[in-house]
């Protein structure tokens, strides 16, 4: 990957309306992975009681990885909709603790990328959740 491919990609789904909005900020790229944050923010608790971010925002962050994971394959290209995305819980976040995810294509066919991803909020040796996806790939010929 060149070094305006990870510029262009960052720039393209860092910017997305809902990334802003939940305050995601990329860790790392390289081709078929990436790793993302999303930070503790009051209006991002899911409990107010328990001062623990929200599981959709778990949700959201685990499919964004996914999905900027097939993208950094081959940013021209694209990556597409989300076909498959099942998530695990193990435990709710420590309170008042962002969440980092690690998403990883381990497979790619020619229209179908399939994923696994784990997000974790103090140690990554103990994860919040894991997930497995597959994501549409687009037809570089249309």
């Amino acid at each position: 990957m060149s070094q305006s491919d990870p510029d262009r990609l960052v720039a393209r789904l860092m910017g997305s309306p809902h990334c802003v909005a939940l305050g995601f900020s990329l860790v790392a790229v390289e081709p078929g992975a990436v790793h993302l944050a999303a930070p503790w923010r009051e209006d991002l608790v899911g409990d107010p009681d328990t001062q623990v971010i929200a599981g959709g925002v778990i949700t959201s962050l685990l499919d964004h990885a996914c999905g900027m994971a097939v993208t950094s394959l081959s940013p021209e290209r694209g990556g597409g909709p989300t076909l498959d995305l099942r998530i695990d819980y193990m435990r709710p976040a420590a309170p008042r603790t962002g969440v980092t995810a690690a998403a990883r294509c381990y497979k790619v066919t020619r229209s179908i990328a399939f994923l696994r991803a784990v997000a974790w909020d103090v140690d990554e040796a103990d994860p919040v959740a894991t997930a497995q996806g597959a994501f549409v790939l687009p037809d570089p010929t249309t």
